[in-house]
């Protein structure tokens, strides 16, 4: 889509953009809180900022506790009086958000200005770098036509929309702009330097704590600090369409990028690749990352009372208007993932258009590669003052083992998975097959033969894969992982012609597992013909 003439000018001028001269007589800025850390600060919180509502009690609880856990200095958490609702005007953000904070940036030396004019941009030097909102902080800023001070310069919606997410538009807090229409370039998407080195000091990499109710923010909180320490382990299930329309087909060429990206860093990865999303009953076990679109609302796995995803999952399905709430645990997609145990996920407030959605390889790229979750979110989307919002804990580092070398767990069949998957793509393919059924017999472990199958499904081995599956089935028992596996052989077995086999199979886990959700999927799978996923030999070994 052709960006509008606001982001090609501000491409030009490299965001040298000026900034509003600032009243002298300005009301005091937000005061902060008293926060007792418990760890002395490390870079990434000494660089972060939280900001609550001060008129919302658990707004101000879950700063405290955030904070804490993080060890963030007690003069970087600070209160808005704001409104709490989860949609506000653009002048209220002005008011009650933006000119707030662009004080306290000031009066705390913060940031250092530049002449508004300067060439080399409109903030010299910036020591916060992370911006945590907190629940109570208002979620997106409404449509304002007409709003006076902005111009619209282009047509079509990416150029004359002024709605935003308010995490969004606070990413640009230091541009200072008088035009609000249209979405602004980001500098930093693809980038592969850290905030730190980035050398962009006008930037703020804005998430939010945010979901259903407060007890979920502290979950969310807790468990990516335990998944950092632990490691994070799963399977990653991404959910791709096989779509071939033009203007669609990237959002499925990210996520195969991504299932191939996942494969090589020694993750287990279950691809759907058929129109559909996963079904209700399909046995989502161990979901440590999920990837998928494209519905308006939670469905499949997800809807299930017992479903939970892998302690410190990152979890995110893109539809546009995935967050337009965030307050509602059963509708949409954001506010019922973390409700369903993800600790972090992103989505859109207002309707973003496919190519200015975060990029969702270049986020798992960024991610495994020990960046943090604002990092990472910021690396892969192309346009701010726009639509997005980051939920979780922007200093959240699921893989920073990989930039500290030491992953984790360090031990165990998570570990053993890792290391003989990576090998499998740079060793002769029959030692990388006959050390990882090795490891699994080792083990005895399910999760390594499966993980093996759904690498040689990659490739296109069925028989070997079929080989894999069996073990895997064996070795895991009874139970919805079992369960799972025969998904995987069912398909397999029906793609090599075998549907005789398929139905025996069916037959034999139904019995086995009479009261798994999984046993109508295994009947519907046997009574009509599923085709399998197209091969995907070539793709999987680059």
């Amino acid at each position: 889509m052709k960006l509008s003439p606001r982001i090609a000018h501000l491409l030009a001028l490299t965001f040298a953009c000026g900034l509003l001269p600032m009243a002298m007589a300005a009301p005091k800025p937000p005061r902060a809180v008293a926060v007792h850390s418990i760890n002395v600060p490390n870079p990434y919180a000494a660089a972060t900022l939280v900001v609550f509502n001060e008129t919302d009690r658990d707004s101000v609880e879950l700063a405290h506790f955030y904070a804490e856990k993080r060890g963030i200095p007690k003069e970087q958490v600070i209160g808005l009086k704001t409104a709490k609702t989860e949609e506000i005007t653009r002048d209220e953000y002005e008011h009650t958000i933006a000119e707030p904070l662009r004080r306290a940036f000031t009066s705390n030396l913060w940031w250092k200005l530049r002449d508004p004019e300067s060439p080399l941009g409109p903030v010299e030097s910036n020591k916060i770098r992370f911006v945590a909102l907190i629940r109570g902080i208002p979620l997106k800023i409404a449509e304002a036509p007409g709003y006076a001070g902005d111009k619209v310069v282009g047509v079509g919606p990416v150029a004359t929309v002024n709605a935003a997410a308010v995490d969004s538009e606070l990413a640009i807090l230091g541009y200072r702009m008088h035009m609000i229409s249209g979405a602004v370039p980001n500098t930093y998407f693809r980038s592969f330097s850290g905030i730190f080195d980035a050398h962009r000091p006008e930037l703020l990499l804005v998430c939010r704590l945010d979901a259903p109710s407060p007890e979920i923010v502290r979950r969310m909180i807790t468990d990516s600090l335990e998944a950092e320490e632990k490691g994070l382990t799963g399977l990653a299930y991404i959910d791709a369409r096989n779509i071939k329309e033009a203007g669609y087909l990237e959002g499925d060429t990210w996520l195969y990028a991504l299932a191939n990206s996942a494969r090589r860093h020694g993750t287990p990865v279950v691809l759907d690749n058929g129109p559909g999303l996963f079904p209700e009953s399909y046995p989502m076990e161990h979901a440590g990352l999920y990837f998928g679109w494209y519905a308006e609302h939670i469905s499949g796995p997800f809807v299930r009372p017992d479903f939970r995803f892998a302690k410190g999952a990152v979890a995110v399905h893109i539809h546009s208007f995935s967050a337009a709430t965030l307050r509602d645990p059963l509708h949409h997609w954001v506010g019922p993932l973390v409700s369903a145990g993800a600790a972090a996920t992103f989505g859109n407030v207002y309707e973003p258009y496919l190519s200015l959605t975060p990029q969702l390889d270049v986020f798992h790229d960024r991610l495994r590669a020990g960046f943090s979750f604002a990092e990472s979110c910021y690396m892969a989307q192309r346009a701010l003052s726009w639509m997005t919002t980051f939920v979780g804990d922007p200093l959240y580092r699921p893989f920073k083992g990989a930039a500290e070398l030491e992953e984790k767990p360090t031990s165990g069949e998570w570990a053993d998975f890792r290391e003989a998957g990576r090998a499998w793509f740079s060793v002769d393919r029959a030692k990388g097959d006959e050390d990882l059924r090795a490891l699994g017999k080792k083990d005895h472990s399910g999760m390594i033969m499966e993980g093996l199958g759904l690498l040689q499904v990659s490739v296109n081995d069925r028989d070997g894969a079929l080989a894999s599956f069996a073990l895997a089935r064996e070795y895991y028992g009874k139970g919805e992982d079992a369960m799972r596996v025969a998904v995987h052989e069912i398909i397999q077995l029906q793609g090599s012609n075998r549907a005789a086999e398929a139905k025996a199979l069916a037959q034999k886990m139904i019995a086995a597992n009479s009261h798994s959700p999984a046993v109508d999927l295994l009947r519907t799978l046997t009574e009509s013909r599923v085709a399998p996923a197209p091969p995907q030999a070539a793709s999987a070994r680059h």
